[in-house]
């Protein structure tokens, strides 16, 4: 329930791309998660950040990793320089990173061509929301 008259705005809000970066630097995992999520608001705009968005790929936490995948994703076309790192997500042991990476790789579209086999591989994951984002991601590649 929202409170009458909240007026709190969320960390990531009305940041630029720069202060979303420094976030992602942050020791606090919670900070980096909400550095991702702002620059996945940006789109395009985000792409300056895309190798401290590659970096979080490798983090111990489970949401930033994810959150950097949608970020990426949301980059798009721009992202290509991230394929490599994407595409070793798709081994992630969380279910959830998986499912992002595929995705980001569809957003990225056929620059991400290079993720084919992998993306391929993942029709056989043990999840259905797995198969299911690496069956759109193939479809996106073509």
């Amino acid at each position: 329930m929202l409170l009458a008259g909240c007026t709190a705005k969320a960390p990531h809000e009305g940041k630029s791309v720069a202060q979303l970066e420094a976030m992602l630097r942050d020791p606090d995992p919670a900070r980096q998660v909400q550095g991702a999520y702002g620059l996945s608001r940006l789109g395009a705009e985000a792409q300056p950040a895309l190798p401290a968005l590659v970096e979080r790929l490798q983090h111990g936490s489970v949401l930033v990793r994810d959150s950097a995948a949608l970020a990426l994703g949301k980059i798009g076309p721009d992202a290509s320089d991230a394929v490599p790192a994407l595409t070793a997500a798709l081994k992630d042991a969380e279910w959830t990173v998986r499912r992002q990476a595929a995705l980001a790789l569809g957003q990225i579209g056929p620059a991400a061509r290079a993720a084919r086999e992998a993306l391929t591989g993942l029709a056989a994951d043990e999840n259905a929301r797995v198969r299911e984002a690496a069956l759109l991601a193939l479809k996106a590649l073509k």
